[in-house]
């Protein structure tokens, strides 16, 4: 996820750099995803993705339960089950395993696809907006938190709030309720993100991983 967004941030640098030259000016700091994150659009950008996945989070967690159900039965009954029951069992359980593990690689890859188009779309806009506020507020130069690693950095320097407050004014959302700051996007959703499960002979995790 970081390298994808790294890329990102790049590729909407080319749009900024020419109005972001180096010249006397302020030096600004922005954490672009985090800004796109705290928007009233990007809040209800990536609400709507995990709503998506919810129905895929039940799934696989309905899916998981099934493993550790079977799991369960070999174990308890595995002094009981003749040769034959037990190799059925086995590889009902296998299948159901590869089943899961497919569902989960394809919902995470979905996920981060659809996060990646929101970041993209919304980050467009956003560059708008910087590039408007670095000219009025005599910025420039204005760089990326994620790419560099500054030892002091006075407050003025860090924008993010404010360019998501622009934002806001500039793509007002229809009945966006004013809330505080979220974090931003996780690479793979809650919903898409069980554990993997363990081979047969062990039992899988318990729930998904956050």
């Amino acid at each position: 996820m970081r390298n994808r967004v790294a890329i990102l941030i790049m590729t909407l640098g080319l749009l900024v750099w020419p109005v972001l030259a180096w010249g006397q000016g302020k030096v600004g700091l922005i954490n672009l995803q985090e800004a796109i994150a705290n928007t009233q659009e990007g809040k209800k950008a990536f609400a709507d993705i995990q709503k998506k996945y919810q129905p895929r989070q039940q799934d696989l967690q309905r899916q998981q339960q099934d493993i550790q159900n079977l799991t369960d039965q070999l174990q308890k009954q595995a002094a009981t089950l003749s040769d034959d029951e037990r190799v059925r069992l086995s590889r009902e359980l296998d299948d159901k395993q590869k089943i899961f593990k497919r569902a989960t690689e394809d919902a995470q890859a979905e996920y981060q696809s659809d996060t990646q188009d929101a970041l993209r779309r919304l980050g467009q806009k956003m560059v708008r907006v910087i590039n408007e506020y670095a000219q009025q507020s005599g910025y420039a130069l204005i760089l990326e938190e994620a790419q560099v690693q500054p030892y002091f950095v006075t407050r003025d320097v860090e924008i993010t709030e404010e360019i998501a407050k622009r934002y806001d004014a500039a793509n007002p959302v229809e009945g966006a309720a004013t809330s505080g700051a979220v974090s931003a996007p996780a690479a793979t959703p809650a919903t898409a993100r069980p554990a993997t499960p363990t081979p047969a002979a062990k039992p899988p995790a318990n729930k998904p991983k956050p």
